[in-house]
């Protein structure tokens, strides 16, 4: 018996740039299920994992990724994430981008779109690292949070379990 997941409130809009330049906000994507997380393309860790998770995830949805589904991921590290680095990092990662936006901006309109969703960002290290907290939100059809999860180990099948319980919600 498929349990729904809970309501979360309504997701914050955002309007950042994406891989190819092109303006992408929360409402340009209405009418989709979206998944969305935060990373950066320099990260030493679990953001290259995070995003490689996705990708299994986004290849065991079929058609209804692109379709139904969609994936954004919004950097922490604005100033170094140019729209190209974006396409080239997920390029790189086997990230299908008719269905998955990397978004980028100003570091005030990340920040803010951030902390709506949870994540902290920290300045960034003599050595370029940029602290963080690692969460994935889902946001069903009608721009309403439905789940959080949080780091880089989470269940890729029950993600997409998730994702396509809500694409057949009513």
């Amino acid at each position: 018996m498929d349990q729904r997941l809970p309501t979360l409130g309504m997701a914050p809009e955002f309007a950042l740039t994406s891989q190819d330049g092109v303006e992408i906000s929360l409402e340009s994507l209405g009418g989709k299920v979206i998944a969305v997380a935060f990373i950066y393309t320099n990260c030493p860790d679990v953001c290259s994992v995070l995003t490689a998770k996705m990708v299994s995830v986004q290849d065991a949805l079929g058609p209804a990724f692109s379709t139904d589904v969609a994936f954004v991921s919004i950097t922490v590290d604005p100033e170094r994430d140019t729209p190209e680095v974006l396409k080239n990092y997920a390029k790189q990662l086997g990230a299908d981008l008719a269905g998955w936006s990397f978004l980028t901006g100003n570091f005030d309109a990340v920040r803010d779109a951030a902390l709506g969703y949870g994540v902290v960002i920290l300045p960034a290290t003599k050595d370029g690292e940029v602290d963080h907290n690692t969460l994935t939100t889902l946001i069903d059809r009608n721009g309403t949070m439905r789940v959080k999860y949080i780091g880089s180990r989470f269940d890729p099948e029950e993600f997409r379990r998730d994702l396509l319980g809500l694409v057949n919600e009513p």
